[in-house]
């Protein structure tokens, strides 16, 4: 009988701050077409979290106010508030507060914004602002960029897991530095969420693949054409990259190699 090489939460566990959980996707919550789109794509994915922004969340863009919050709460997934929008530490800090109040949970993205443009972290303020939050009793997890030093000082700070962007949040654009990327993998011990810039299922695999434990969507599932469907090949995809990563991909070669190997002359050639 052939062996089943799936996955499962059983057997490869994804843990973070000692919680474990049965999916290695994050799903976030914004800009979908309606409360009830974003309801069936997140029933369809069944990610691990959803991510909220509280900020955002009661300045109006999602409409229907604490019915937004009932369904969420509905729904059964755990919610990781973020400090989207936040461009100071103190801000971050309030926002992060103010969420573990309305949430009842010490669960927060720490998002700091340093550039309006790219919405790159503020990569100088980044790490004293997690540490504080961390003291405060928060679990952090602090969407960063690819650095290997900041990478590395956040976990000294007391990070137990990390979100290390693949290209600035909403472009779409894959990867767009892969040795990095790899480089942090190979160095970083802690869990690490590849946060912002996936647009495709196969970039959602390719990191996946590479060993990384987890990705978080939005814009790539809120804006297809079909967020639903999108949503379950993002969910596919997710798996089948962590699937492939533990099975063990092969050696790439510099040549090419036959398939099946020829053994001895064919018996016809001593006709």
């Amino acid at each position: 009988m052939a062996q089943n090489l799936s996955s499962s939460h059983f057997e490869d566990p994804f843990v973070l701050y000692g919680e474990t959980f049965s999916s290695r996707l994050l799903l976030g919550t914004s800009r979908y077409p309606s409360p009830k789109v974003l309801l069936d794509a997140v029933l369809k994915a069944q990610p691990a979290m959803l991510t909220a922004s509280l900020r955002r969340q009661t300045s109006g863009e999602q409409q229907g106010g604490n019915r937004f919050w009932e369904m969420l709460d509905q729904l059964g997934v755990p919610v990781l508030p973020n400090t989207a929008g936040c461009h100071s530490a103190q801000e971050a800090i309030t926002t992060a507060h103010m969420a573990r109040e309305v949430f009842g949970t010490d669960w927060i993205k720490l998002e700091l914004i340093g550039d309006d443009y790219t919405l790159q972290p503020d990569t100088l303020n980044l790490v004293d602002t997690a540490s504080r939050l961390i003291k405060d009793g928060f679990k952090v997890l602090p969407y960063c960029t690819d650095d290997l030093v900041l990478c590395q000082r956040l976990v000294d700070a007391g990070c137990q897991a990390i979100m290390p962007w693949a290209a600035p949040i909403g472009t779409g654009k894959g990867p767009i530095n892969p040795f990095a990327l790899q480089t942090l993998r190979s160095r970083i011990q802690v869990p690490m969420i590849v946060d912002a810039g996936l647009g495709r299922p196969s970039h959602a695999c390719q990191v996946m693949e590479w060993g990384f434990d987890g990705v978080l969507l939005n814009t790539a599932v809120a804006l297809a054409l079909d967020p639903v469907a999108m949503a379950g090949a993002f969910s596919a995809a997710t798996q089948a990259g962590r699937d492939a990563y533990l099975s063990g991909t092969m050696a790439e070669q510099a040549s090419a190699q036959p398939s099946t190997p020829v053994i001895g002359t064919p018996f016809w050639h001593h006709a």
